[in-house]
């Protein structure tokens, strides 16, 4: 199918959780035309696959044909004996839904004063105010009918019911209260610290509901002003002048496979000759990592970083690429004997969390975040593993993503930098102690076994990878794991940890800056890199409404225009802002 030369209002690049949201929104009116390009695959409620479908996500974000297969980052920026730089694959979506088709579900908001603080910082129009207003939009609560929650939204958001919860999990949760931290119902209502009941968005079948599904229903997608292209990746932005009119689109290798295509001439050295798709506005929506990369492929970005590829420069705008954020991850996991474990392998396995507020330097208040995991993975050795996540909610550590290349196929360089900052290193290290504190304590003799540290390190990626060789070595070894007896302590140290031990590394603080240091990871919350902020903020990329600073036609619209990270997942997040950017975009059409 050809698009050369056509026109449409809107043209919206990337259709992850922004850009289907996004296109649902601007469709709602009749008079202006949407084409919503994807470079993955269309995912529809009647064809999708059981692994993205179930509400156990243990498997989806590990699918290849889930991800773009080529990305590797570097991760640490910790500053160790011998620091850990070696590229690692960093799991992001590439399907219609993007992350939210592939990620675990998690419906947290983050606390008011996040959105002030991106108004503080030069984002004009946000506060805490203005979040609330469109997060009340986004969702049909199933729990709560108050304040601080919608009820006819396109996103059901419901609390894991306690009959559901694993022993394990539900034993976690009482030593906490032991410990003087409070229960909570809503972890979206009041902020404060406290333990709550994980909040998921399933549907009422209990299933995944992605923003391809949630905002493009088969209503909105007979739409006739609505056209959706899947299977095909924007090659460069187009220019006259100083405006950006639209976008060349190249086809994906799947996609020509499929139509028995032959490559032809390319753009900046790609085999198949591209289409252009003209429109009035352009709005980039590829992601915390790939819109800065389409910026600065196009010639929107450091010049001089831009002059050294031979990409011509249309704005020198040093912040394209800068303040990549990101939640820094490490882990503390046990054995849970048979009574400890969840039974139905369909059940969400991230089901209470503990928000806590660190109280160091002039991290705000629920800076700390700690998941409570009833099943680590898919396979029968992490259906035998709980695990506390422990993650920096409110991280200071800020890295970049550059070009390697200007060929549209090249993956960018991309460094997190993760405890650069030392404040994130410190709180980490202390979230670790604290965890491993809570397994350890004696309430929970009988419900779990060993306690160990953990990490997501290549050699877990790889043993993780669905396949039915990785099942059988798991299988055997988690059996080998319950008939172990009093050896069981010695196989998770000579198997699983490679002898590393809690007590050392608590009784050690420079193996514990070593451990957290280099096995840190995070929590595939990449954000930033188009950062809102005023016109004259050297480093901002777009002003409060996505508009990208001294190009016309140009909008950016998804997590990569944060200018400081929530303390959230950051899928509802970006739905908020999504849905206030649509408003904007929808008020400055009717004027």
């Amino acid at each position: 199918m050809r698009h050369t030369n056509t026109m449409t209002d809107y043209l919206i690049l990337g259709g992850g959780t922004a850009g289907c949201a996004l296109a649902a929104r601007l469709s709602e009116d009749p008079g202006k035309t949407v084409v919503l390009v994807e470079a993955g695959r269309d995912l529809r409620s009647d064809a999708m696959a059981d692994t993205i479908r179930t509400r156990y996500p243990g498997l989806a974000y590990l699918d290849a044909q889930n991800l773009w297969t080529d990305l590797s980052v570097t991760v640490s920026g910790a500053p160790t004996r011998e620091p850990n730089r070696t590229p690692r694959r960093y799991e992001q979506a590439r399907v219609l839904g993007g992350g939210s088709a592939i990620n675990a579900m998690v419906a947290n908001r983050g606390a008011p004063g996040d959105y002030d603080e991106w108004g503080t910082l030069g984002a004009e129009g946000w506060n805490g105010e203005v979040a609330l207003k469109y997060f009340r939009k986004l969702e049909r609560d199933c729990d709560f009918d108050d304040g601080y929650h919608g009820r006819s939204g396109p996103i059901p958001v419901r609390r894991h019911h306690p009959e559901r919860t694993s022993p394990f999990i539900a034993a976690v949760c009482k030593s906490l209260v032991t410990r003087g931290y409070h229960l909570h119902a809503d972890q979206n209502g009041e902020w404060t610290d406290g333990v709550f009941p994980a909040a998921i968005a399933t549907t009422d079948d209990g299933e995944r509901i992605p923003a391809s599904i949630a905002y493009l229903t088969p209503e909105v997608r007979r739409r006739p002003n609505l056209r959706i292209i899947t299977d095909t990746q924007a090659g460069v932005l187009l220019f006259e002048g100083a405006r950006v009119v639209g976008a060349s689109l190249v086809p994906t290798a799947e996609s020509i496979a499929d139509a028995g295509s032959h490559a032809g001439d390319g753009v900046n050295g790609a085999g198949t000759r591209p289409d252009r798709q003209l429109a009035a506005q352009t709005i980039v929506c590829c992601g915390g990592i790939h819109s800065s990369t389409l910026l600065m492929r196009s010639g929107i970005g450091p010049a001089a970083a831009l002059a050294k590829l031979d990409i011509p420069v249309h704005v020198n705008l040093r912040g394209v690429g800068q303040n990549l954020m990101e939640h820094p991850l490490t882990a503390v996991s046990t054995y849970l004997p048979p009574a400890s474990r969840i039974r139905d392998l369909r059940e969400h396995h991230d089901q209470a969390l503990l928000r806590y507020s660190s109280k160091l330097g002039d991290a705000p208040a629920g800076d700390m975040h700690i998941a409570m995991i009833g099943r680590t993975a898919w396979h029968a050795v992490g259906q035998r593993m709980g695990t506390l996540l422990i993650w920096v909610n409110k991280s200071y550590s800020r890295g970049s993503v550059s070009l390697r290349s200007s060929d549209y196929r090249a993956e960018p360089a991309v460094d997190f930098r993760l405890l650069s900052d030392p404040r994130d290193f410190e709180r980490l290290k202390q979230g670790f102690r604290l965890a491993a504190g809570i397994l350890r304590d004696p309430l929970l003799d009988g419900v779990r076994g060993s306690v160990f540290p953990t990490s997501y390190s290549e050699r877990v990626r790889k043993v993780s990878a669905p396949g039915a060789f990785n099942a059988l070595q798991m299988n055997l070894f988690g059996k080998m794991l319950d008939h172990a007896g009093g050896l069981r302590d010695s196989l998770v140290h000579q198997v699983i940890t490679l002898g590393l031990r809690v007590d050392e590394l608590l009784a050690d603080d420079a193996k514990l800056h070593e451990f957290i240091g280099n096995s840190v990871a995070g929590v595939w919350h990449a954000s930033g890199t188009c950062k809102m902020g005023a016109a004259g903020d050297p480093m901002a990329v777009t002003d409060g409404a996505g508009r990208v600073h001294g190009v016309a036609g140009l909008r950016v619209c998804d997590s990569s225009i944060m200018p400081s990270i929530p303390r959230a997942n950051t899928n509802m997040p970006t739905l908020m802002l999504t849905e206030r950017i649509a408003d904007l975009i929808k008020e400055e059409a009717a004027h």
